[in-house]
């Protein structure tokens, strides 16, 4: 999937700044750190996934990468600085997609900025914002993953 999701992004990940929620191992935004992002916040809440992520980068000496532990929705709530790309993929038993894209909307996304979505494949995708655009879906077992656009440009 992952080998999918960056040829689909293609040359949009280089000088990116990203956002990684829910951002566990941080295997998303670690890649576009490593393709050519400029920036990478990584979000998560738990902490022993949020210290391996920063010995992870250390040992990388990753430049341009954050690691914040919050809450996502809390995250989302602060101040928004603009971002082209957007790693969503919260925790398949928890409602959090639909939450998460509505506080994306205030002033997170930069026009046209890319976001990937991962989902449970046996569920319908929840209401995302009406100015996201799917570019493309896929399927692998139990997962669905998407690439939306958000308005503003044209599709990559």
């Amino acid at each position: 999937m992952r080998e999918t999701l960056f040829n689909w992004l293609g040359p949009r990940v280089v000088g990116a700044r990203a956002l990684d929620l829910f951002a566990g191992s941080g295997a998303l935004g670690l890649e576009a750190l490593s393709r050519g992002a400029a920036a990478v916040t990584f979000v998560e809440q738990d902490a022993v996934a949020v210290q391996a992520l920063r010995e992870r980068l250390t040992a990388w000496g990753a430049a341009g990468a954050e690691v914040v532990r919050a809450d996502v929705l809390r995250h989302l709530a602060l101040a928004a600085r603009p971002v082209e790309l957007v790693f969503l993929d919260p925790p398949f038993d928890a409602a959090l997609l639909a939450p998460a894209a509505e506080r994306l909307e205030g002033g997170w996304l930069a026009p046209g900025a890319l976001l990937y979505v991962e989902h449970p494949s046996r569920m319908p995708l929840p209401p995302l914002p009406p100015t996201w655009r799917m570019l493309r879906a896929r399927r692998a077992g139990e997962v669905g993953y998407h690439l939306f656009q958000a308005a503003g440009s044209a599709a990559p």
